[in-house]
C-alpha cells in the first residue's frame, strides 16, 4: 500500500505567493481520427452537458461513460474546465463534454468560465441542456437557453435529472415547464429525456438517443480511452474535490490545485510501483488556510487520504500524495495568476 503522507505546511511555513510556472493548456475538442475500419453505419460526435451549477451534468457523464472521470460536488462550480468522457459501443463512439455551469459571474474566473461553455457549444454536434428534476425552472435556465438560442446549426436536448428525488407527478409537471420553457425562447428540443444518473434510470435510452443525432463517421479516439484529461489535471481534480467536502461560503470557490510533479519513484521492483505526486493547494486568504490545514493538519491530512484513494483507483497504483498549501492573493481576479493556475 502507498506511504501514506500529507505534510504539514505550519511546521515548513512553506507559505509563499509564487504560483507554478508550467501553464497548463487546454487541449483542442477533437483529436485526430485513427485510421482503422469500422462497421458501416458507424457514428461518432461530441455532445455537451450544460446546465445551471449542481444541475447533474458531472454526475450523468460517470454514468454515461461507466467510470468516475469526472468530480462531484454539491458545491456549485465544481467543474472548472471542459472535460470529455468516451462512450464506447459496437455502433458508435459517443464524447461527453462536460463543461462548467453557466451563471451570472462575479470574478474574472467567471467570466472565463463562461466563455468557455458559450465556446464548446458551437464546436459539438449535440447540446443537452440539464434541468434538476427537484428543482423549480428559474430565471438561471431561462437566461442559459436564451443564450443557447443564439447557437446555429446545434442539436438541443433537454434532459430533466435527478428525476429519482421527486414523484411522478412532480415529474410530469418539470417536464411540461421544460417543453414551455422552449417555446417561450424559440428553442426546439430534439429530445426532452427523464433520467436519474444515481439510479440509473434511462441513463441507456438517453445514450440511446443521444448516439442517433450524431452523425456518421469513424471512432474519434483509440478503443479503452475514457478521457482525454492528461492524468495531471485528473489527480488535480481529485485534490479539489477531496478539498471542497465540509467547507462553507467562499472557499470551494478560491480553492485551486496544481499538480507540480508526478512520476515513478525510481529504484522500485517493477511489480511494486509507487507513483510519486507532489501538489499545491492554493487559497486566496491567511485564513482560508488556516481551514485547509485544520488543527495540527488534520484536515489536510484527511483530503490527501481521500484524494489518495480515488487517485489509486483510477490508475491502479499505489501512490505517494505530497500535498502544500500555499496563497495566491484574490487569484480569482488576476489575469496573471489565472493563467499560471490554466485558466
Amino acid at each position: 500500500m502507498a506511504d501514506e503522507h500529507e505534510h504539514d505546511e505550519q511546521d515548513e511555513q512553506d507559505w509563499d505567493d509564487d504560483l507554478d510556472e508550467d501553464e497548463m493548456e487546454l487541449a483542442g475538442l477533437a483529436p485526430a481520427a485513427p485510421t482503422y475500419s469500422f462497421p458501416e453505419g458507424f457514428r461518432s460526435g461530441f455532445a455537451s452537458f450544460v446546465g445551471r451549477p449542481n444541475a447533474g451534468k458531472s454526475t450523468l457523464t460517470n454514468a454515461l461513460v461507466g467510470s468516475k472521470i469526472v468530480i462531484t460536488s454539491s458545491k456549485p462550480q465544481t467543474t472548472r474546465n471542459v472535460v470529455r468522457g468516451i462512450v464506447h459501443r459496437d455502433d458508435a463512439q459517443l464524447i461527453l463534454v462536460d463543461t462548467p455551469g453557466l451563471h451570472r459571474p462575479r470574478t474574472l474566473l467567471g467570466e472565463r468560465l463562461n466563455d468557455l461553455v458559450r465556446t464548446t457549444w458551437a464546436e459539438v454536434d449535440v447540446v443537452a441542456v440539464c434541468f434538476p428534476a427537484d428543482e423549480k425552472i428559474g430565471p438561471g435556465d431561462r437566461f442559459l437557453v436564451t443564450e443557447l438560442a443564439k447557437v446555429r446549426r446545434t442539436v438541443r436536448v433537454a434532459i430533466a435529472t435527478k428525476t429519482d428525488l421527486v414523484t411522478p407527478e412532480q415529474l410530469a409537471a418539470h417536464l411540461m415547464d421544460i417543453a414551455e420553457l422552449g417555446r417561450e425562447t424559440g428553442t426546439e428540443w430534439a429530445e426532452i429525456v427523464p433520467v436519474s444518473a444515481v439510479s440509473g434510470d434511462q441513463v441507456q435510452l438517453l445514450a440511446d438517443l443521444l448516439v442517433g443525432l450524431m452523425p456518421e463517421g469513424p471512432p474519434l479516439y483509440p478503443d479503452g480511452d475514457l478521457t482525454d484529461a492528461p492524468e495531471e489535471a485528473l489527480v488535480a481534480d481529485f485534490v479539489r474535490e477531496a478539498a471542497l467536502e465540509g467547507v462553507r461560503d467562499e472557499l470551494p470557490h478560491s480553492i485551486a490545485v496544481v499538480v507540480e510533479e508526478m512520476g515513478l519513484r525510481e529504484g522500485r521492483p517493477a511489480d511494486k510501483p509507487l507513483l510519486d505526486i507532489h501538489a499545491n493547494l492554493y487559497v486566496e486568504r491567511d485564513s482560508q488556510k488556516g481551514i485547509i490545514i485544520g488543527h495540527r493538519g488534520s484536515r489536510l491530512r484527511e483530503i490527501g487520504t481521500k484524494a489518495r484513494t480515488q487517485i489509486e483507483a483510477m490508475l491502479g497504483t499505489p501512490v505517494y500524495l505530497d500535498l502544500h498549501v500555499k496563497i495566491a492573493k484574490d487569484w480569482q481576479r488576476d489575469p496573471r495568476q489565472l493563467r499560471k493556475l490554466g485558466f
